[in-house]
């Protein structure tokens, strides 16, 4: 039976993007709105906050040290322990009201993130993006409302991506020298689990763990799509899921408090905190860095 605790209790505004890190064994995660990269030191409870200037979508490690981050206008390194920023691209700048959001890396090491329509208000600004080794950027896909659920196969050949304003899960077929992506076609379609799809990982035995906005849970997906299972949680915006621990036998999961009333709030006081849950029987695999 899996057990869900709070361990950190941050309360963020818009928690996102969790991601473990073996080597210091921490999990690393940002609060979009409230515009702050945090870590958490399980083995010692240790937990640090660093403000930012920009708004950060998602973030990954990088092989070099420090991070590759997707801020609001592009793609940026940053420096957590000092809190420099070098920009490698900037993105869109042609459209103020669009931002960077969900992203992850391949497993050989590229940097997929996409972008969204910060105001929520169904507009197909977003698009998908590749950051390359050699630092190039690519696109795509475009016409994207919120960019969502990145995540790829064990063997990664098999690319995870949503949007979330149409309640579905794609899969794509990734050539793993290249990058190209082709063959898109519905993973897991409208209805498939409460509410709808916001981030994902993958475990070692290639089931999709997806975050489940306005769903209170994180759902389970088999790799053929059919739904395994869902791990209800204390709170209603739940956005990413993140395997962590000295095993990869936790898993993390943040969630989000934005826009919502005092009223609603009152029955999950703790939302926008990072959760684990264990007991679930999986592990996960340990998350590329990037390779630029």
């Amino acid at each position: 039976m899996a057990e869900v605790a709070c361990v950190v209790d941050c309360r963020d505004e818009l928690g996102e993007s969790p991601v473990w890190c073996p080597v210091d064994q921490r999990l690393y995660w940002l609060d979009i709105k409230g515009q702050s990269i945090s870590w958490f030191a399980p083995g010692t409870g240790a937990y640090e906050k660093v403000p930012v200037d920009e708004q950060p979508g998602s973030l990954v490690l990088r092989e070099q040290g420090g991070m590759v981050v997707a801020f609001y206008g592009g793609f940026r390194f940053f420096d957590p322990e000092t809190g420099a920023v070098e920009t490698i691209h900037e993105v869109e700048t042609d459209q103020p009201e669009s931002r960077m959001n969900d992203g992850r890396c391949d497993r050989q090491g590229r940097f997929w993130a996409g972008s969204m329509d910060d105001g929520m208000v169904g507009r197909p600004l977003g698009s998908l993006y590749r950051l390359d080794h050699d630092l190039s950027l690519h696109k795509t896909e475009t016409g994207i409302v919120v960019s969502n659920s990145i995540a790829f196969s064990p063997a990664g050949d098999v690319m995870y991506y949503a949007d979330l304003d149409q309640d579905v899960i794609w899969a794509y077929d990734l050539d793993p020298d290249s990058g190209a992506i082709s063959n898109k076609r519905v993973f897991v379609g409208p209805g498939s689990a409460p509410g709808i799809p916001d981030g994902s990982t993958v475990d070692a035995e290639g089931y999709v763990w997806n975050a489940r906005w306005n769903g209170w849970c994180v759902a389970r997906f088999a790799p053929d799509g059919t739904l395994d299972r869902t791990i209800e949680m204390p709170f209603q915006q739940v956005t990413c899921p993140m395997f962590g621990g000295a095993d990869l036998d936790v898993l993390y999961v943040t969630g989000a408090r934005v826009n919502l009333s005092e009223d609603v709030l009152a029955g999950q006081e703790q939302a926008g905190s990072v959760f684990a849950v264990t007991g679930t029987g999986c592990t996960g695999l340990p998350e590329p860095r990037f390779k630029g």
